[in-house]
């Protein structure tokens, strides 16, 4: 692993003649994407796997950067987290795709934005990214931030129906991301880092009721959803609505996580027993953080085995007014893994909206600079259909109802 200095740090490797294909075209589109764990795996290969895209993937392990220049990327063996690094990488970038760690997106992006590069993003970074918004629109360039399935797709639908009814009343979102073999003793896996995946679990959740702003702890509000062909889920409160906050006016929102019964009580117990905390305690070999200490001993058990199925399922209720008829739109989607491209559902789900938006950008349907989250983007029906159609063409299918009230 490469963690020196700033050459010291940055190796190029290129794709193997023997790869999936050869880019030597000079009108190819430079994509730069920074990140290339379970999600940015997905991205690149679905990117490289265009014609006219040249991919250019940036990771610190030398391994992974190896194994996607087989599937036609170039690649660079950096440590992103030290900013000249990304500034190197991303020069002569057409477009930049982050998918990093969440705790260093935000920076990641700004530093792209300073370099005057459009940028598609999927990090969950905790600082508001409509900070950027000057820097982007300084540049002359778009930025798409929370790209993923949700926040992400989600917002997408609510952003196409809020343009589409003549009034919203409310929007309801239950996500997650499961193991399909529910082992002893979490019943869970993570398809990325523990450390994110407990950022959300202490971070306050966000929502509106009744045209107001509330917060609540996260794990709160614990409901059972019962979901066909998979059984029954428990929803609790994480604090996935971020930039609908801001740009939506629907009176009463929510976005709950989805995991398997009894999951949310186990992590409130960890949680509020100190386990989480990020506060040094003292132990017999001197000071530790409790929270490095779970999230390393939760690392390998939560850790997908290579070939392990997952599946991603998410429900949306949105109820609205058109031509004086209340209605409610129901949006269900149950992605698994796919044994054929050795491909996670949460990295398909997430990396495929994400190159669906990418696209978006790379032929000029999406051109406005400045910082807008996937809702915004979604009233455009023409990226809105495009983005749909991308997924749908690989295999992530959204099924819809519509119910008159």
């Amino acid at each position: 692993m490469h963690t020196g200095g700033f050459f010291d740090s940055f190796r190029v490797v290129r794709a193997p003649p023997g790869g999936q294909r050869n880019h030597s075209a000079e009108d190819t589109l430079k994509i730069v994407v920074l990140g290339g764990g379970r999600v940015g795996n997905a991205i690149v290969r679905d990117l490289a796997a265009e014609e006219d895209f040249d991919v250019l993937v940036v990771d610190v392990d030398p391994v992974v950067v190896e194994r996607l220049t087989d599937f036609g990327a170039d690649g660079i063996v950096a440590d992103l987290s030290d900013e000249k690094n990304v500034k190197k990488a991303v020069a002569d970038a057409d477009l930049v795709v982050g998918a990093v760690p969440g705790f260093m997106g935000y920076r990641t992006v700004e530093r792209v934005l300073k370099e005057g590069r459009p940028v598609v993003d999927i990090s969950f970074f905790p600082e508001d990214a409509f900070e950027l918004d000057g820097l982007a629109k300084e540049a002359g360039v778009p930025c798409l931030v929370d790209c993923g399935v949700a926040p992400g797709l989600s917002n997408m639908i609510l952003g196409r129906l809020e343009a589409h009814l003549d009034e919203t009343y409310s929007f309801h979102c239950y996500v997650g991301g499961l193991p399909v073999e529910r082992a002893w003793p979490w019943e869970y896996k993570a398809p990325f880092s523990p450390g994110d995946v407990i950022e959300e679990y202490i971070r306050p959740a966000r929502l509106r009721v009744g045209g107001v702003a509330v917060t609540r702890p996260a794990l709160s509000d614990v409901e059972l959803v019962h979901f066909p062909g998979l059984g029954t889920l428990e929803a609790f409160n994480t604090d996935g609505l971020r930039s609908l906050l801001k740009t939506s006016k629907v009176p009463d929102m929510v976005e709950k996580t989805l995991r398997y019964p009894g999951h949310a009580e186990k992590m409130r117990m960890l949680r509020d027993t100190g386990f989480f905390s990020d506060r040094d305690v003292l132990v017999a070999s001197g000071h530790a953080r409790p929270r490095d200490v779970t999230e390393a001993l939760l690392f390998d058990q939560w850790r997908f085995e290579d070939g392990e199925p997952d599946l991603t399922v998410m429900r949306i209720v949105i109820e609205g007014a058109k031509d004086d008829k209340a209605l409610r739109y129901t949006y269900n989607l149950l992605d698994y893994y796919n044994p054929d491209t050795e491909t996670s559902s949460m990295a398909r789900t997430t990396g495929y909206t994400c190159t669906g938006m990418a696209r978006l950008v790379a032929r000029g349907l999406w051109t406005e600079p400045g910082v807008a989250p996937a809702e915004v983007v979604g009233r455009s029906a023409e990226c809105f259909d495009a983005v749909i159609q991308h997924l749908e063409a690989r295999g992530v299918n959204i099924f819809q109802r519509v119910d008159e009230l």
